[in-house]
């Protein structure tokens, strides 16, 4: 289960980043967190714009409401998704991730 955790602007998503994959995708979860591939090399921010990226696309929210809050160097990243609850979040992570949530 991945442990999201409620924040006065929204909800922190703790992220597994997987840098230098072959594509852009969500792998599931793992230790309590979404683990995320993306192609970017992880040099300069790049792989943590491309994880922003897909989130992004995945969830249907604004790149301009993700920001990574914690991890910038890390592989255990923490993300704050502006003006969405925990419950909402659990809700657009469960549309992706079925299996995992159950």
């Amino acid at each position: 289960m991945i442990h999201l955790e409620s924040s006065p602007e929204g909800t922190i998503l703790p992220v597994r980043a997987h840098a230098g994959a072959r594509r852009n995708t969500i792998l599931g979860q793992r230790e309590g967190a979404l683990r995320v591939a993306v192609s970017a090399a992880p040099e300069k921010g790049k792989a943590n714009q491309a994880i922003v990226a897909v989130l992004s696309k995945t969830l249907g929210i604004s790149k301009s409401s993700i920001e990574l809050v914690g991890g910038p160097t890390s592989r255990h990243k923490r993300f704050l998704l502006a003006g969405l609850s925990p419950e909402q979040t659990r809700r657009k992570i469960q549309q992706i991730l079925p299996d995992e949530l159950a």
